[in-house]
């Protein structure tokens, strides 16, 4: 065996165990620092906020969590829809219709239609996608830790049905200082109705 062959070998070897480890680590690590909520978030009835489609906050209502077996949701969702909000999947950049959405109005969960955004909240990010200061109501989604990508974040779901939303980041805007980074195909965007 040549010597460039031999440090090739260990070179690979030492590769292939160094990547087993950080995945290893990481896949503990999503176990280990779980957030205690997590397990909370399986389980009914929620609590979440209803609003109108013109913006009106109607009431606080107390719901069970809306359960479906993966080929309902394959049947209710497109293939990109279920990819991001059934299997933690991310759009690329720049591919969502709602990325650039400046119309007034509901930014609603695809899944089960709870309302999540205000259209008064969203800005440009400047990310390629739906970015918002704050959620219309913090009952309607909740936060879970995400170590998926080898670092940590703060995942967004949908409190009434489970949904990936997206995540949030601490570099948003004023007043709230967050910027809740969303998929457009987990959003369903409703034009507030005038009079």
């Amino acid at each position: 065996m040549t010597e460039f062959s031999r440090r090739a070998f260990i070179f690979a070897g030492a590769t292939a165990a160094s990547g087993a480890v950080f995945f290893g680590v990481n896949r503990a690590a999503r176990f280990a620092l779980a957030d205690p909520a997590d397990v909370d978030s399986e389980r009914g009835p929620v609590l979440v906020v209803e609003f109108g489609d013109d913006g009106t906050r109607l009431q606080s209502v107390v719901r069970e969590k809306i359960r479906r077996s993966k080929e309902e949701w394959k049947q209710r969702l497109s293939l990109d829809s279920y990819r991001v909000t059934r299997q933690g999947w991310t759009e690329a950049p720049e591919s969502g219709e709602l990325a650039h959405e400046h119309s007034v109005g509901i930014f609603r969960c695809v899944c089960c239609e709870n309302a999540l955004f205000d259209s008064s909240t969203k800005f440009e990010s400047g990310t390629g996608w739906p970015s918002f200061w704050q959620a219309i109501a913090p009952e309607n989604l909740y936060e879970k830790m995400d170590t998926s990508l080898g670092v940590v974040r703060r995942e967004v779901k949908c409190t009434l049905c489970d949904a990936h939303l997206g995540h949030v980041f601490a570099d948003g805007p004023d007043p709230t200082g967050l910027r809740y980074c969303m998929n457009s195909v987990a959003l369903k965007f409703v034009s507030r109705k005038t009079a």
